[in-house]
């Protein structure tokens, strides 16, 4: 059969794409938060000689706690242990919202370096662009050995379900050692060379100010960089590729574009946030007309980790659960015909007041996408992302990306209808009253790029 030039010209993307060969016995997926925190832990206590700890934050409440602790143990008992933990500049030295502004992550990562004056596990931050709400380092994939846990997770309570509150994520464990060292080759080409990568266990740090040169030129190379591996399988055996992104019309943009244009039967995405980037939108149509299946399954409102209960104070921020309500009902009754069809599948995911950070793209069971890319604006223009791409022709992990799909869907709820999603008139008083005005004078179109 002849395939239509534009699809072959995605598929060529696709096919001609290094890839590195994987074992899939060494490739495990895991399906909750308790797990992967076990999982991890067990990981850093058996590591032979590197761990590389690559999150958004590690925070200073129980679970970050127990998580550098392990590090410094492990380190404790095998001081040739290569350990380096990365996180974001910004995020690291602001305390939460509310809270005391000199309580920062950072201060923390300070004083457990002073309880160990002999052990150095330098924790860096990572400044990707001169204001957090320009970019973060939102890079995933923690290196140890020669395994990579890629999740979405960062480090704190709610991420690994230390206590009663989990936010559920994906957690991929993939043993392969190209793939490991091209990770850790990234980021040791990237970050540790130049001057705008900080230490954040030492008691004072430099400005924003100080470092504006310095992050402009970190941003600057990072912008065209990749990883760097060779190829070593064929397009007929199961494969792992490691792409990064920065930047408008990064690599891994592109990657997402081609997995969209190449699906035959159907392609399912998963998001927190729905607040697709134009090119997505359209992509997703052009899908629909050709008679092709989409499901897409997205964070109830709810589940947001932005999202405020009415019983607790308000702030801007507590706004934006709504408008991506807005967005998803208004996208839902555009395309209502092929909802009806059962042609577009809209799931919502909600479990009593627990959260949903999941991301990724599964296309005709051939193609998956495990990634921390929120497919939101922010993602495709403003924060270093990454994603693994795995292609399985001989459906070798058939079994275990269909449990993961079907462990998420278990806690989802079908919409047929774009009335099942609440109308903003409904919506409490002061969420109503602030939509109103944001939309008035234009602000929510901004703020949708930038959150």
């Amino acid at each position: 059969m002849r395939i239509p030039f534009i699809r072959y010209n995605h598929r060529k993307h696709l096919d001609e794409l290094a890839k590195l060969s994987q074992n899939a016995e060494q490739y495990q997926i895991l399906y909750d938060p308790q797990s992967y925190r076990s999982a991890l832990l067990e990981h850093i206590q058996k590591a032979q000689y590197r761990i590389y700890i690559v999150a958004l934050y590690l925070e200073q409440d129980e679970a970050g706690k127990e998580i550098l602790a392990a590090l410094y143990q492990a380190k404790k008992l095998n001081p040739s242990l290569d350990i380096k933990v990365f996180v974001d500049w910004h995020r690291a030295q602001r305390g939460r919202f509310g809270e005391d502004k000199s309580n920062t992550n950072a201060r923390y990562y300070y004083q457990m370096k002073k309880q160990h004056p002999d052990i150095d596990i330098p924790v860096y931050g990572v400044p990707i662009n001169r204001r957090e709400v320009l970019g973060v380092l939102h890079l995933k994939g923690s290196i140890i050995d020669d395994t990579v846990i890629y999740s979405g997770a960062s480090i704190n309570n709610v991420y690994l379900h230390k206590l009663d509150k989990y936010r559920y994520d994906r957690y991929h464990f993939i043993t392969n050692k190209a793939l490991a060292d091209s990770m850790i080759k990234y980021i040791d080409d990237n970050f540790l060379p130049f001057e705008g990568l900080q230490r954040l266990d030492i008691e004072n740090h430099k400005t924003r100010k100080q470092l504006k040169s310095a992050i402009k030129s970190l941003r600057q190379h990072i912008s065209g960089t990749n990883y760097q591996y060779t190829n070593n399988t064929d397009n007929r055996s199961l494969s792992v590729a490691p792409i990064a992104g920065l930047g408008r019309n990064n690599a891994l943009n592109k990657i997402i574009h081609h997995l969209v244009n190449i699906t035959q039967k159907k392609i399912i995405f998963c998001t927190p946030y729905f607040n697709l980037p134009n090119i997505l939108v359209r992509d997703i149509i052009r899908l629909l007309r050709k008679g092709r299946k989409v499901e897409i399954i997205i964070g109830d409102k709810v589940a947001n980790d932005f999202y405020i209960p009415e019983d607790q104070p308000f702030n801007i921020s507590g706004g934006l659960p709504y408008l991506y309500e807005i967005n998803l009902r208004r996208f839902i009754e555009r395309l209502q015909s092929y909802v009806d069809k059962e042609q577009l599948i809209i799931r919502l995911w909600k479990d009593q007041d627990q959260t949903y950070h999941l991301k990724g793209v599964w296309v005709d069971n051939d193609w998956m996408l495990v990634t921390g890319n929120n497919l939101n604006p922010r993602a495709w223009r403003l924060d270093l992302e990454n994603g693994i791409l795995v292609h399985d022709p001989k459906h070798q992990l058939k079994h275990q990306l269909q449990q993961e799909l079907d462990t998420i869907r278990e806690k989802t709820t079908l919409v047929t209808h774009f009335q099942q999603i609440q109308a903003s008139q409904f919506y409490p008083k002061q969420v109503h009253k602030l939509i109103k005005r944001l939309s008035r004078i234009r602000v929510d179109r901004i703020i949708k790029r930038l959150l």
